[in-house]
């Protein structure tokens, strides 16, 4: 008998199927993680149209393989981050939050926090000019949030100069925020060192 499933998702990636009627999404949600799916593809303009990268949408799911694979036979949208395709550094950005996740096995207790994340960060790639300002926001809170002591050794371990430049970055909101992008990459670059230095996590 069918596997039946409800629940609310993030679109995390889309490839092709074996199938023509078919695609494959890789959904994210905040009750049973990386849920991988299939949505038929319309043959002509549907009322409803289908899912895309980064659609956060209620799924009526259901599966014969014991939810190893579940067909989409209902989609309601939610949001639909559409200013985050206007550029291609928050595509990038979008996109490398979402292997983040995908590389990488999420605890059942930080589903929630991630899918809050992920609400945020797509929401902010949108709407914000600064995608290079919102992936390193991203990243330390992950980071944070996930009990790496990302604070205590890398942020601790900037010159004093540079602690008090990062903090400024990180802890303001995102409006009115327009550092130096040199200065944003940097950090970046250093933080990225730290995460495949000291955690076993794949960027």
């Amino acid at each position: 008998m069918a596997q039946q499933l409800q629940t609310t998702g993030f679109v995390l990636a889309r490839q092709a199927s074996t199938s023509d009627s078919f695609e494959q999404l890789t959904v994210f949600d905040s009750v049973h993680g990386i849920l991988h799916t299939l949505q038929r593809i319309p043959k002509k303009a549907a009322s409803n149209p289908p899912l895309d990268l980064f659609d956060e949408a209620e799924l009526w799911l259901e599966s014969s393989n014991q939810g190893r694979t579940w067909f989409i036979k209902e989609h309601r949208l939610q949001h639909r981050p559409a200013g985050l395709g206007r550029s291609y550094e928050s595509l990038r950005c979008a996109s490398a939050l979402a292997a983040l996740l995908l590389r990488n096995p999420v605890p059942d207790e930080s589903r929630e926090p991630i899918a809050q994340l992920l609400r945020q960060t797509f929401a902010a790639l949108a709407a914000h000019p600064r995608a290079d300002v919102v992936w390193l926001k991203t990243l330390f809170c992950f980071l944070r949030d996930e009990g790496y002591p990302v604070k205590q050794q890398w942020w601790q371990d900037l010159p004093a100069g540079d602690r008090e430049a990062a903090a400024l970055i990180l802890n303001q909101p995102l409006a009115g925020q327009d550092p130096d992008a040199a200065v944003v990459a940097r950090f970046t670059r250093g933080l990225e060192d730290w995460l495949h230095r000291e955690t076993e996590l794949r960027l």
